[in-house]
């Protein structure tokens, strides 16, 4: 490999870069879109890009949120399979606590935004809005603010975002698909099962899995299901051991191929288009006075965080789940505040939801976008301070002798 291209993939595969461009692109989008030169970023986001034999006729902004994105859920399915079976989580406890904490992550907020906003236009489905975790954005405000805690707290905050993200999926299918296409469905699951056949076969030949990668996800998309999910189980389906005489397993040179192009062009796309939320002082007026702005505020804020932390801390004090290694009870709570990064899936279930009230629509998203950031600053803090806490104590280990 050419030495610069090689360096170029060695330094977009860092988390710290990675979630430093992802970041750059959302500010950009938010400066960009609440400028005078706002009506171009929308021009740009709108633009249709067709593919007529496929009859697929997608946004700019769509094809970044449903087909690039999908490479990032690829490469974090990649990650995931490899947890669950030579891991952390290939321990059956600690595989427990993400997926216990993720469930309670979501029924918690749901409620509490269904109780606030009860007899409300739209909370009908609205209540969905604080259930997901931008795993995305979660995972670039670990990067750059806990590099000091133990590595198995990117562990479970992956895995929880994965699972967290999969009932969001299934949520957006049950509540704002009026029907799903059976027959493109079974074409999905078949490309699937053809794609673990092949891995079981050890066949590597890139013209057998492309082709499968792309009919998944055309499927998926036609049968009416969100189609990143086709990244996420293309990845679990994916091995992870190496066979006597093999360097590495396919799971590991995919994910050196991949993730490069998922840190450095998917995932800051995607923010960029994601990111492109209208601002006003009116609509800033009404986030602490409207019910609709404060079920989702403090669905999102306290009911991710508690949900999350909550769930998670009882399955451990039942012996149901274990915490990961090195982590504390504060260091559960800080990766807990990070989940009430909602972004993305909660941008799109507000549209969803309230799709026919325009003004509704613009403030819940506000409401969406305020929440997610004050909840990256408040875990940014709290993992700084644990960082601190974890850098002291092994700074007093190695001083007594035990490093």
């Amino acid at each position: 490999m050419d030495p610069l291209r090689s360096e170029l993939s060695r330094f977009l595969r860092t988390e710290t870069v990675g979630g430093a461009l992802l970041l750059i692109a959302a500010a950009v989008a938010l400066l960009w879109v609440n400028s005078p030169w706002g009506d171009s970023y929308f021009s740009l986001a709108e633009t249709r890009v067709a593919i007529a034999p496929l009859h697929l006729d997608l946004s700019v902004a769509d094809w970044t949120k449903d087909g690039l994105l999908a490479i990032f859920f690829f490469v974090a399915g990649l990650e995931l399979k490899r947890e669950l079976v030579v891991g952390e989580l290939a321990d059956r406890k600690r595989a427990a606590l993400p997926i216990v904490a993720a469930i309670g992550g979501v029924v918690v907020p749901a409620l509490i935004a269904w109780a606030i906003g009860f007899g409300l236009d739209g909370m009908d489905r609205g209540w969905a809005i604080p259930v997901a975790t931008d795993i995305a954005f979660a995972l670039a405000v670990l990067a750059l603010t806990g590099s000091r805690i133990p590595t198995t707290a990117r562990v479970f905050l992956l895995s929880l975002a994965v699972v967290d993200d999969l009932i969001a999926i299934i949520l957006i299918a049950v509540l704002f698909t009026s029907s799903i296409a059976m027959g493109w469905l079974l074409a999905a699951a078949a490309c699937f099962a053809a794609w673990a056949l092949a891995q079981r076969r050890r066949l590597g030949s890139p013209l057998i899995y492309v082709p499968l990668a792309l009919t998944s996800w055309y499927a998926l998309h036609e049968a009416g299901i969100h189609p990143t999910l086709a990244g996420v189980l293309c990845g679990l389906l994916t091995r992870v051991r190496t066979d006597p005489g093999e360097d590495e397993a396919p799971a590991t040179r995919l994910e050196h191929l991949f993730q490069p192009i998922s840190a450095g062009v998917c995932v800051p796309l995607f923010a960029l288009f994601a990111s492109g939320v209208p601002l006003s002082v009116a609509v800033f007026g009404e986030l602490f006075t409207d019910r609709l702005a404060l079920a989702i505020i403090v669905g999102l804020l306290a009911g991710k965080t508690l949900g999350i932390f909550g769930t998670g801390w009882l399955a451990v004090r039942l012996g149901i789940a274990q915490r990961p290694d090195g982590l504390a009870s504060r260091d559960m709570f800080a990766l807990s505040v990070l989940g009430a990064i909602g972004f993305t899936v909660s941008l799109l279930v507000a549209e969803l939801a309230l799709a026919n009230d325009d003004a509704a629509a613009e403030l819940a998203k506000a409401a969406v976008l305020m929440t997610s950031m004050t909840a990256s600053l408040l875990g940014s803090a709290l993992l700084l301070r644990r960082g601190r806490a974890h850098q002291a104590r092994h700074d007093a280990r190695a001083a007594a002798g035990y490093e």
